[in-house]
Formats: structure tokens, C-alpha cells, sequence
């Protein structure tokens, strides 16, 4: 109950945040606290270079097999040309006799577009975080591997148009202590709404009393 309520108490409070964040196309996973990493990323890209970066970040169960590229289509209508699209589908099913799930694909819009990065590297940068054992949930691990491999994105493309960023994730280490210290702040603000600040004006009107 308290975890429903923090959601969607911290959906109302980014929600303007995520309603201007127009290069995020679809976000079921995202964290609220990481869509500002992803909307600045995004942002000074295209003004920059004028490469528009999307990401759709999609909670969706895809049989084995499915057409990403078909799948991206019903969005082409809210994109703008030249543009690569960075899609992460944590549940899409890999094959029929594994239990494994998780699939990424990136789509530019034209083959000038695909040589600005490296897409094997892209990739890495948002599965080799997803994949890692540690003590972070998976709903973090989506977060931070997604900010990740957009930033990785942006600065491959950056670096082949001849111009340099100043808000992505430039050593990968550092990069996952920042978003993983975004990660905490949101939910430092859950505690603080339905735990310390309840408790807080207890004591507070108590002494009042």
C-alpha cells in the first residue's frame, strides 16, 4: 500500500517533467527521478546537432521473435527526421526454451544516421548494467542501464558531427554512481512523504499540545 502510494505521489510530482520530456516515447520502466537525465541528454543533442534521440522504454511481454522495427512504426508520426530510436524491452522473451528475457534495438532513420555509433557499444552500455549481480532492484537496474546506453548513444553521435556534451555520462563508472545517487534521492522522498514527515508533525503538534 505505502509503495502504491509513493508511486503515484512522485508521478504527480514529475508528472509535468514527464509530459515536456517529448523524446521519451513510451516509458512503463524509467524511473521519474531519471527522466531528467534522459530529457537533458535528449535535449542538447538536437540542438547541437540536430539528431534527434527517442527512447521507448516498454514493460510489454514480446513473443520470441517480435519485430521491433514493425513495433516502431505507430510511433514514426511523433518523430522527426534524421533520428535514431533506442528501444528497451526488458520482458520480451529470447527463445522458446529459455526462461531468459530482455531485448534492445536501436533504429536510425537512414544508414548516414547508423554510422555515428557503434551499436554494439551502445548496447553494452545498457545490458552489462542490467545483467550485473548486485544489490540493486531491477527497477533501478532498467534506470541506470537505460540513462546509460542514451548517453552513450549521444556522445557517439556528438563525437562524429565534431561537437561535445555537457550533460551525459562521460567515465561509466562515475556515471553509475550519479544515477544510482538520483536513484536514492527518489527514494529519499518517499520516505520523507509517508514515513518521517508523518511521524515529524506528530511530535511536532504534539509538543504543541
Amino acid at each position: 500500500m505505502i509503495k502504491a502510494k509513493a508511486r503515484f505521489a512522485l508521478l504527480a510530482l514529475f508528472l509535468p517533467l514527464l509530459l515536456n520530456a517529448t523524446y521519451i516515447l513510451k516509458n512503463d520502466l524509467l524511473n521519474l527521478e531519471a527522466v531528467k537525465f534522459v530529457d537533458k541528454i535528449t535535449t542538447e543533442l538536437n540542438e547541437k546537432t540536430g539528431v534527434h534521440e527517442y527512447l521507448i522504454a516498454t514493460n510489454e511481454h514480446f513473443p520470441v521473435g517480435f519485430n521491433l522495427v514493425a513495433y516502431s512504426k505507430q510511433y514514426e508520426a511523433n518523430m522527426s527526421k534524421p533520428y535514431v530510436l533506442f528501444i528497451f524491452a526488458p520482458f520480451a522473451k529470447i527463445t522458446e526454451k529459455s526462461e531468459q528475457t530482455g531485448r534492445v534495438a536501436i533504429i536510425p532513420s537512414s544508414e548516414e544516421i547508423a554510422k555515428m555509433y557503434n551499436k554494439a557499444d551502445v548496447m553494452d552500455a545498457a545490458i552489462d548494467v542490467v545483467s550485473a549481480v548486485d544489490k540493486n532492484s531491477a527497477e533501478d537496474k532498467n534506470a541506470i542501464g537505460m540513462v546509460q546506453a542514451i548517453s552513450e548513444l549521444a556522445d557517439e553521435i556528438a563525437s562524429a558531427k565534431g561537437v561535445k556534451l555537457q550533460n551525459t555520462i562521460k567515465e561509466t563508472r562515475q556515471g553509475l554512481w550519479v544515477v544510482k545517487a538520483i536513484v536514492l534521492i527518489g527514494a529519499a522522498l518517499v520516505f520523507w512523504m509517508f514515513l518521517f514527515r508523518p511521524l515529524y508533525l506528530r511530535i511536532k503538534h504534539g509538543k504543541k499540545e
